[in-house]
């Protein structure tokens, strides 16, 4: 049957016709070598070796179990954890012991250590330079009767600015002195704010906050200085250093040192260390100190590992929220979207055929009672379904497979009752019938070929729909148990860690290229089936 398949001229046009499209005939390769990787995903990500070479004897734990006594005599009968047992004594001190790991050795199950993420093992303090902000009490003749954190702006100390004008150090707008004298008058004012250029090296803003009428006019005025420091200015970066446990620095940036650190003093220098020295062990509050009369506040920032965790090296992908590998996952949630895909549509179509060819074939009573069943069949909510089944016996693969399975066939049914009622009028189906051919054989051999146009044309987007379908089960919860790898799965984490970019990106990444590639096949196929080309007058 495939040899007369494979010789038949329209079945070759078509086959012609499909390469044509070059999108579709790539896609459908792509695909094919996608599935096949998956296949063999154990031996690409896998967290057991494929050989482990110990004392003499060869082990294969890719294709067989050894407990954890086989390599490390404790007596567990339990799984073991190859990678710490690499690093162990008996394999480091022997050169005669070795494992030989999968390109990626991790597997979708296993969860790793906070300690088995290689980061950056240093501490980064970083400066940040805080703007001055202090007040003045200032008398009727403008003198200071009291200065709070100013007295760095004046090249003074707080105390030194005390009986001095304001206007020594710079000139008040008029507006700032007529509010100022409103004050003094004991007269309602609202509040002022005026920026100041020529202050000095910097501009500062002085504000005057709202005045209400009181008993007895105030004695003194209070003016509050802020410092401005405008965008992209050389105050306002922030420096940044990076330490390692030696507590060395480790930035190659001379212009830092000279900026900050050289300028501040050898007790905050200790200080500033031992606050280091903590936090390679637990987080540590911003530490205050000031340089040269400014104000700074140090940060120490250090890469703590917490799952989800973001792409490193040895994990390209990331790891998710039980800090399992997301390359992994993704590698074999790819063969179990795809095998239930194809599974599924395999079911439903074989169910769909004989409901559609039976109804069909036969007509009459038959085919008005097998309309009704399925109308009811369908009415039945398939999702309240899939929940009370598996609360029942319990999620699995083959359960959800199953259910899938008794309702997707019905739209396939119809199709195929279509094209019986169009064929079994035709001569050649009536002419088997006159030579006594049994109706199975006039169903499977004659009617059955000649109808499967609908079943080939849909294929690849029944495919794509039940990849889609198995995606979104299991990101409602409802789809496969966990542990299994499924990008819904992913998916769902990515709903709780939103910020997890790498839990969004790449499963979605995924989903979409294999649905686009299934699209794009189904198009090409689509394409080929068409009858115009074959039938339009030239």
């Amino acid at each position: 049957m495939f040899s007369r398949l494979i010789k038949n001229p329209l079945a070759l046009k078509r086959l012609k016709r499909f390469k044509e499209l070059k999108r579709a005939y790539f896609s459908f390769w792509i695909l094919i070598g996608l599935y096949a990787l998956s296949l063999g995903a154990e031996l690409i990500c896998n967290s057991a070796p494929l050989v482990v070479h110990f004392n003499g004897k060869s082990y294969f734990p890719v294709l067989q179990f050894y407990p954890d006594d086989t390599f490390t005599g404790s007596g567990k009968l339990t799984r073991p954890d190859y990678w710490h047992i690499n690093q162990s004594p008996a394999f480091k001190d022997h050169p005669e012991n070795y494992m030989v790991f999968t390109l990626l050795p991790h597997g979708p199950l296993a969860s790793l250590d906070h300690q088995d993420v290689q980061v950056a093992d240093r501490v980064t303090l970083q400066f940040a330079r805080q703007p001055m902000v202090g007040t003045l009490d200032i008398r009727h003749d403008f003198n200071i009767k009291r200065a709070f954190r100013v007295g760095a702006v004046f090249d003074q100390t707080d105390n030194a600015l005390r009986g001095q004008s304001v206007e020594t150090y710079f000139e008040l707008p008029a507006d700032v002195k007529n509010a100022i004298a409103r004050r003094f008058a004991n007269q309602d004012a609202p509040r002022l704010s005026r920026t100041i250029q020529d202050f000095g090296e910097k501009p500062m803003n002085i504000a005057l906050s709202t005045f209400r009428k009181r008993r007895q006019s105030p004695k003194t005025v209070r003016l509050t200085i802020r410092e401005l420091m405008p965008a992209g200015s050389k105050e306002k970066r922030s420096t940044q250093l990076a330490f390692n446990r030696s507590l060395e620095i480790e930035s190659d940036d001379a212009t830092s040192l000279s900026e900050v650190w050289d300028r501040i003093s050898d007790e905050e220098k200790e200080a500033l260390r031992r606050m280091i020295a903590l936090r390679f062990e637990a987080p540590v509050e911003p530490y205050k100190l000031t340089i040269d009369g400014s104000a700074y506040v140090a940060s120490f920032f250090k890469e703590d590992v917490h799952f989800p965790f973001r792409p490193v090296k040895g994990h390209w992908m990331g790891l998710d929220g039980a800090g399992r590998d997301v390359l992994a996952r993704i590698l074999y949630g790819l063969r179990t979207s795809m095998t239930f895909g194809l599974l599924l549509v395999l079911i439903s179509y074989v169910l769909g055929i004989i409901a559609g060819a039976l109804q069909g074939y036969y007509g009459g009573l038959i085919d008005i009672t097998g309309q009704r069943l399925i109308e009811i069949w369908s009415a039945l909510p398939f999702l309240y379904i899939m929940i009370l089944l598996g609360s029942v016996y319990g999620r699995s693969f083959m359960l959800l497979l199953i259910c899938y399975g008794i309702f997707n066939w019905i739209g396939i049914s119809y199709y195929m009752r279509a094209e019986f009622l169009r064929l079994r009028k035709q001569p050649f189906v009536e002419a088997a019938k006159c030579m006594g051919i049994s109706s199975a054989k006039v169903i499977f051999r004659h009617i059955l070929p000649n109808g499967l146009i609908p079943v080939i044309t849909f294929f690849p987007f029944s495919l794509v729909g039940a990849i889609g379908a198995l995606a979104a089960l299991d990101y409602l919860g409802f789809g496969l148990p966990p542990p299994t790898p499924s990008w819904g799965e992913l998916l769902f984490q990515a709903q709780e860690y939103r910020w997890a970019w790498w839990l969004i990106l790449y499963p979605s990444l995924a989903l979409f290229v294999v649905m686009l590639l299934g699209v794009f096949i189904g198009e090409g196929v689509r394409n080929a089936y068409d009858p115009k080309r074959y039938t339009r007058l030239e």
